[in-house]
């Protein structure tokens, strides 16, 4: 998540280039060593193009979304701001909590890191305001260093981060009765969570200016998050854009359990299928560049919710700031 105004972004992802050249595999083959969650995962993909499941992520800055059009759209999920330290409530969130679920849209809540407040507290907070649905995906948290804070501008050693990170983890497991999401950004991620930390958990990564193994070294991925600037119809607001990594068939089996596991296989993580696109090509995001072109076997945004030839092409700037608080 990014903090808002938002910078304008300003790179095309390079993931068809990338895939021109023989460099960038098409899919990953092997299951996760650990984890037992219900996510496909994968580390190498071609690009945004090659995951036909998209979704947002929204807090009070969309403004009033009209989640019927969204989903109109094509929309399939939709990760909604909850709550961030032990006392902050995003403004929208119980109407877009519900309006997301009145229009049929998957929603999960999430919940950001302030890490010069008992984990406790901001565990008990996040209980208060986010309900326990069986529909609902995992609760994210959302781990960022907090940089342009007023109040809490520092780093904390990495062990304790990481312990403050399984004391919200272990809790809303508990709580919700599934799995956590974790999502980071590129910093965060390369000074915490590299080397594998956390694999047991599904994971949701910010990099708007490459595909993700190039700023997450092996690192798997259940959802990914590809521009900042995306333009979604029923959003009148520029919104951030997500993929996940498995297919249609595997997003509407996990929907169908309630994004749990049907049986629990601990030591294995389902893996999204290659994919294998040829056919006539349309835009996907928004940006200032030309729009970036993929196959339509591949996507599952209407064209209502695409920009046209004219409209800007995804493309991402500097990576921003963390959001800000409230």
């Amino acid at each position: 998540m990014t903090r808002r105004p938002l910078f304008i972004a300003a790179v095309t992802l390079l993931g068809l280039q990338l895939a021109g050249c023989g460099s960038v595999p098409t899919a990953e083959v092997s299951a996760a060593a650990t984890g037992d969650h219900p996510f496909p995962t994968i580390t190498h993909t071609v690009g945004h193009h090659a995951h036909p499941v998209h979704g947002i992520d929204v807090s009070k800055y969309q403004g009033t979304i009209d989640w019927q059009q969204v989903r109109a759209a094509g929309v399939s999920f939709a990760f909604i701001k909850a709550t961030e330290g032990g006392d902050l409530l995003d403004s929208r969130f119980r109407e877009n909590w519900e309006g997301a679920r009145r229009a049929g849209i998957p929603r999960g809540a999430y919940h950001f890191t302030y890490w010069c407040r008992p984990m406790a507290e901001q565990i008990e907070w996040f209980k208060r305001n986010v309900p326990v649905e069986p529909d609902a995906l995992p609760p994210v948290l959302d781990v960022e260093w907090n940089f342009q804070s007023p109040t809490c501008p520092r780093r904390v050693p990495v062990p304790l981060a990481q312990a403050k990170m399984r004391e919200f983890l272990h809790a809303m497991e508990r709580h919700y009765g599934k799995k956590p999401i974790i999502y980071a950004d590129i910093k965060f991620h390369r000074e915490v969570l590299a080397n594998g930390e956390f694999a047991e958990y599904p994971f949701w990564v910010r990099s708007v200016a490459a595909v993700p193994h190039e700023r997450y070294p092996g690192r798997r991925w259940a959802f990914w998050q590809i521009t900042a600037t995306g333009r979604v119809a029923g959003i009148s607001t520029p919104v951030d854009r997500n993929v996940f990594a498995g297919s249609h068939h595997q997003w509407q089996q996990l929907a169908q359990t309630g994004f749990r596991h049907r049986h629990h296989h601990h030591g294995a993580t389902a893996v999204a299928s290659a994919p294998a696109p040829q056919a006539p090509a349309v835009t996907v995001a928004a940006a200032e560049t030309p729009a970036q072109q993929v196959p339509a076997a591949t996507t599952s945004v209407p064209a209502a919710a695409v920009p046209t030839a004219e409209a800007p092409a995804m493309t991402s700037a500097p990576v921003p700031a963390s959001r800000p608080r409230f």
